[in-house]
């Protein structure tokens, strides 16, 4: 069994806006500068979560009980997630595990 061992040092919340106005801007192009972004905070981060607006996907596409709040924001959330990454007001949002 694999243990993952977190920096305590780098688990406070922190939540990234960015505004990205290029018509050719799309999922892919978003998903790799989260990413990029991503290791520039720690060495090892993980995306627990994301949100297409544009198409209405999510991951992890479910639902489990009754909530206010999207299954995928619950479940990251639940798994410790301590960066979201938010492109155009929520157009494309990932939550991800700054390890």
């Amino acid at each position: 069994m694999a243990q993952i061992h977190i920096n305590p040092d780098n688990q406070t919340p922190e939540t990234i806006h960015l505004s990205i106005p290029e018509d050719t801007f799309n999922f892919s192009s978003a998903k790799q500068m989260a990413k990029d972004m991503a290791f520039e905070k720690c060495d090892a981060p993980m995306i627990l979560s994301w949100k297409n607006s544009k198409t209405g996907e999510s991951y992890p596409d479910y639902e489990c009980g009754v909530s206010d709040r999207p299954f995928w924001i619950r479940y990251a959330e639940g798994r410790g997630a301590n960066l979201t990454i938010d492109f155009n007001d929520g157009e494309y949002v990932f939550m991800i595990l700054k390890m």
